[in-house]
């Protein structure tokens, strides 16, 4: 159990270390331990409140909502999405949806939760029953 709360301390600091990033991905600790072993930690990390898992290996930095006292993400949905997606190499792009509404061609507000994508998208990033969706890029 000692090896487990000296893992832990390492994960801790570690995301704390890094302020610009929000979004973590289970190969960053890689080499702090195993594979399992590390997620362990942070699942143990996202009971305890100090990160979210927001996908298949990904966790983002958490915050207590001050309207609902909720564990939530500490940027939003569609920002935590991007900043995934470039983490694991992919091209993401505004939606039509939202080239839409910046060329002033609709009055209706994109939500931010359609991300185009180069390629396929087949990752599922969300929290709570929210998800993003995706749409090729189109040029």
């Amino acid at each position: 159990m000692a090896r487990m709360n000296l893992l832990e301390s390492k994960i801790t600091q570690r995301i704390a270390r890094k302020r610009a990033l929000t979004v973590f991905l289970r190969e960053d600790f890689a080499d702090l331990g195993g594979y399992d072993q590390v997620g362990r930690v942070l699942r143990g990390l996202a009971v305890k409140g100090k990160v979210i898992r927001i996908g298949y290996g990904l966790y983002a930095k958490a915050k207590t909502s001050t309207l609902s006292g909720q564990l939530i993400p500490k940027k939003p949905l569609p920002s935590l999405a991007q900043e995934a997606l470039k983490r694991l190499g992919r091209e993401t792009a505004p939606s039509s949806l939202e080239t839409e509404y910046n060329a002033g061609r609709t009055t209706q507000v994109p939500t931010g939760r359609m991300i185009a994508g180069k390629g396929r998208i087949r990752r599922k990033i969300g929290y709570n029953g929210n998800y993003v969706s995706y749409e090729p890029i189109t040029k």
